[in-house]
């Protein structure tokens, strides 16, 4: 596999510990924005999500997520990140 299929599959599965109707909290960096992309397929399934950094934000807002600051969060179930 490339680093880039690895990067892929390791998102896929990451995406197994997002908690549907809650918030996720999602890192930045290149393994990140493969997580970002999967999450987009089932964002209509989560609340929000809190960033990392302003490039992980703007990732999640293209998608149509919604993306809070995480002094809005009192619950955070899960926090995802590349490393």
């Amino acid at each position: 596999m490339t680093q880039d299929e690895l990067k892929l599959a390791v998102a896929q599965a990451a995406i197994a510990y997002v908690v549907e109707g809650e918030i996720v909290g999602v890192g930045t960096g290149s393994t990140a924005n493969f997580f970002i992309d999967e999450l987009a397929k089932m964002k209509d399934k989560i609340k929000a999500a809190v960033a990392s950094s302003e490039a992980t934000a703007e990732r999640l807002r293209a998608h149509g997520m919604t993306v809070l600051d995480l002094n809005e969060v009192t619950r955070m179930p899960v926090y995802i990140d590349g490393a």
